[in-house]
């Protein structure tokens, strides 16, 4: 077996965090004090299944607080154990053997153990689990518990980044034998248990006692997260003194919250990119010459400059980020042109194009803004785009991978796999437009079991490639990730720009100065 450290072969290649925009000076950790959250993406239909989490909200609440995976992407882009101590894999990444933490214990009192990891993974290939991690688990071929605190997974495929897989959010760790009742709860083996829990509105936390972080992380005696989706009500909540930190600044309300000197922003630059993915299942989009025309009929440059007024850069209908390792920033530009539009819908065997783009502002700050300029700059090419405004509440359940085009927005991942396997391999259940192309799956495959990092650069070059200029979805923008934060807040100094808030991980890794 080839040991592979925590700190050191796998640590993602830019994906590093950036030092705190506050200016602050650093100073020792503290305990002490209710951190309170005024956060967007909050929704009634809300639970402590990790599995269904899509939104900020619940990530922070439950992949950022109260319960732990097995890995986790530390703030300056290391991969680091969480849940796990230890891992180490076989020459051909297909066998990996983890050993876990000793001494865990659920908010519950029970144990954790082996058992824990093998049935809470399971649950994401369950029959009539609907997970967005399944395509991570149905990798593995087998799982075996070797001792209480050791497992095995042998792979169907080598892959490299298997442990950093295990970082994601959705891959909570959750009691064996009890996993009913620890959604129901909220039960977990995190800093902070849950106290009361109103989905879609607010949500208690309270530090636990002897936690095996002690001294490292979760110096807030406990914590508020107040929903609060409409992004004025937020950033005033902000300014009025009402909470202590908030995420999706309102970059109308910007200059206004940089002038509090009780204010201050930090912004980072991840993978964000917000999207208009299209079902390419669905007609007109089943045309490949109707997916590229709508991609030469929006003015980037604009979005970023009115949506984004500058936090962020023209995307190229490419998923992987600057962040990336492999990001691939020489594909050729898919540029605003009304005339080229214009002619591949005549290639189409079209003289116009008349569609619906459903959004709203739950989607991503200013989507329903971006999508009347999609609509204004289409124009010119014939084509007409009627902008449906979506109820905010229940718009990932009720629109997104339901309506034929929609507004969106993707976090980013920290490995170009882990993108591409959670929303472009065949089949899996975040594949938001449901694009097929045979030499991406192959790539696909190819590519996760390559150890090569230069013949990898190739395979994934060639990916994003496919994706920019044949691909269902309308990258037209990266956005940084712009939160804000009482002066009375701190931190190491460094930021991570996985998520959001510090990667969702304010709540463990912030203080009270």
């Amino acid at each position: 077996m080839t040991r592979i450290s925590r700190r050191g072969l796998l640590k993602t290649g830019a994906a590093a965090g950036v030092l705190a925009a506050s200016g602050l000076p650093l100073r020792a950790q503290q305990r002490g004090g209710t951190l309170r959250l005024g956060l967007a993406g909050a929704n009634t239909s809300d639970s402590w299944d990790s599995r269904t989490h899509s939104d900020s909200y619940m990530i922070m609440a439950a992949h950022g607080a109260v319960f732990d995976c097995l890995t986790e992407v530390a703030a300056n882009g290391e991969l680091v154990g969480e849940l796990a101590e230890s891992w180490e894999a076989s020459a051909d990444a297909v066998t990996w053997t983890f050993k876990l933490r000793q001494g865990v214990t659920f908010h519950n009192g029970k144990a954790f153990g082996a058992d824990d990891v093998l049935d809470s993974l399971q649950m994401h290939t369950a029959e009539g689990a609907k997970s967005a991690a399944k395509p991570i688990v149905e990798n593995i071929a087998e799982m075996k518990k070797i001792n209480d605190h050791e497992v095995e997974f042998t792979l169907k495929a080598g892959n490299a980044d298997f442990p950093f897989l295990l970082s994601d959010y959705h891959i909570c760790i959750y009691p064996s034998g009890q996993i009913e009742e620890a959604i129901a709860q909220g039960i977990g083996t995190g800093l902070y248990k849950v106290e009361s829990f109103d989905p879609g509105v607010r949500t208690l936390l309270s530090r636990v006692d002897s936690h095996y972080k002690d001294g490292k992380a979760g110096w807030f005696d406990s914590v508020e997260m107040i929903a609060i989706n409409d992004s004025s009500a937020r950033m005033n909540a902000l300014m009025t003194g009402q909470v202590d930190a908030v995420n999706r600044v309102d970059f109308k309300t910007e200059p206004l919250m940089r002038a509090n000197p009780m204010i201050n922003i930090f912004e980072v630059t991840g993978n964000q990119h917000f999207t208009f993915p299209m079902l390419t299942n669905v007609d007109p989009y089943t045309n490949l010459k109707v997916r590229q025309a709508l991609k030469h009929a929006v003015n980037r440059q604009e979005m970023v400059d009115k949506i984004l007024l500058g936090h962020g850069a023209v995307a190229n209908d490419n998923p992987i980020g600057p962040a990336n390792q492999y990001f691939a920033g020489d594909i050729e530009m898919n540029d605003y042109d009304p005339d080229k539009a214009a002619s591949l819908l005549k290639e189409a065997g079209l003289d116009g194009l008349s569609i619906d783009l459903s959004a709203a502002n739950a989607a991503f700050p200013g989507a329903v803004d971006a999508a009347q300029l999609y609509q204004a700059s289409a124009k010119a090419a014939g084509i007409n785009i009627n902008v449906v405004q979506e109820p905010d509440d229940g718009y990932w359940s009720n629109v997104w991978l339901k309506k034929a085009w929609c507004a969106c927005y993707w976090s980013g991942r920290a490995t170009e796999d882990w993108m591409f396997s959670t929303a472009y391999e065949s089949g899996v259940p975040w594949n938001d437009t449901g694009w097929e192309n045979a030499r991406f799956q192959e790539l696909l495959l190819t590519a996760r079991a390559e150890l090569d990092s230069d013949k990898r650069r190739e395979q994934y070059r060639e990916m994003q490639m496919l994706v920019s200029k044949e691909g269902g979805t309308v990258i037209p923008m990266y956005a940084n990730f712009v939160d804000a934060h009482s002066n009375k807040l701190t931190n190491s100094g460094t930021i991570g720009n996985v998520f959001q808030m510090d990667s969702s991980r304010m709540i463990e890794r912030w203080w009270f100065a």
